[in-house]
């Protein structure tokens, strides 16, 4: 296949349980099994943390699985029995860490892993981040694919390690301001989440003028419950911001699924390869105009949950810790490989 050949893709937006692994991913399949019989795609994508989605709250700290546990076999099983490419993250275990790993399986078993670079907020009390660049080759589509998730989205950075794919897939687990938070603060976070509603609205199209590539953006949506970071005993009531997207590199949209569409997919052709980009990088970190108030809370949570999860990894208190786990490389082979590796940790 030519990266100038167009593909089909679609993009799956879920509405997802607050730390119902089990239950998400027999969603999730669902959805993926939905998608591919009403676009016929040649790609899948579902957003990361397809386990559950990451917010502050104690269940997310039994959410974590082996990087080669059942999120990982869903993936795969299901790119070998549809024969499409899918794409997908989960809150993944990897030897002695925790990190918001994003997969890329193909059809005849391959694997392409890659771990998010900087935890968002209060995600850092549950894993870490990673270090790899996120682009790879799809032998299956013949083309160079970058890979980003959460909010590697809005960074400049990650347009820049992936200017020169011929594809960006990953997905986003945004949840807004709280909606449930009264007297003079009910103003602020309204302003807040209409700030941020309108950058994940326009993040897809801004990536793809900036890599110069055609993006599948699949996100979260629908109400969530979580609490609030260094005061847990406030409840923050919110919701996902959806914004599900395949847009062609000139930032146009081929369909989208919003905050009101709800649950769903999406499907397109796209024609793949790396082009001249629009719009050029900036030397500043985000994309969008981020808010003092954002700008603060993102720094202040970072460091209040880097320090936690570092505590908590000290002292042996992370749930995942309590049984062995291996890992697995970041480029995985054909089948014949991973049963060898299946065999070799079994």
């Amino acid at each position: 296949m030519s990266p100038r050949d167009p593909i089909r893709v679609a993009a799956v937006q879920p509405r997802l349980e607050l730390g119902a692994v089990e239950a998400n991913l027999v969603r999730i399949e669902a959805l993926i099994r939905d998608a591919h019989r009403a676009h016929d795609p040649q790609v899948i994508v579902v957003p990361e943390a397809m386990t559950s989605p990451n917010v502050f709250h104690e269940k997310l700290r039994g959410v974590a699985r082996p990087v080669d546990g059942a999120p990982f076999r869903l993936l795969t099983g299901l790119a070998r029995e549809l024969d499409v490419v899918i794409a997908g993250g989960f809150l993944a275990r990897r030897g002695d860490d925790a990190y918001g790993t994003y997969v890329l399986a193909e059809p005849d078993g391959r694997a392409h892993l890659h771990d998010k670079d900087t935890p968002t907020a209060w995600e850092n009390h549950y894993y870490r981040g990673g270090d790899d660049d996120g682009r790879t080759h799809c032998t299956a589509l013949g083309l160079d694919v970058g890979l980003a998730s959460g909010w590697e989205w809005i960074r400049f950075r990650t347009a820049r390690r992936l200017q020169g794919v011929d594809l960006v897939l990953g997905g986003m687990c945004w949840p807004s301001f709280p909606d449930n938070w009264g007297g003079p603060l009910r103003a602020w976070t309204r302003r807040e989440h209409l700030v941020w509603r309108q950058a994940s609205r326009e993040l897809p199209r801004q990536v793809a003028r900036l890599v110069g590539a055609p993006v599948v953006h699949a996100a979260h949506v629908g109400p969530v419950g979580s609490r609030t970071p260094m005061a847990p005993f406030v409840p923050w009531r919110t919701q996902m911001l959806g914004e599900t997207q395949i847009c062609d590199a000139d930032g146009t949209i081929l369909a989208r699924l919003t905050l009101e569409d709800g649950e769903g997919h999406i499907g397109a052709t796209v024609t793949p390869g790396s082009v001249t980009p629009l719009d050029p990088l900036e030397s500043r970190f985000w994309i969008p105009l981020v808010t003092p108030a954002t700008h603060a809370a993102w720094h202040v949570m970072n460091a209040h949950g880097r320090l936690a999860y570092r505590r908590r990894r000290a002292r042996g208190e992370h749930e995942w810790q309590a049984v062995p786990a291996g890992d697995l490389p970041d480029e995985l082979g054909p089948t014949a490989d991973q049963e060898q590796h299946f065999a070799t940790t079994a």
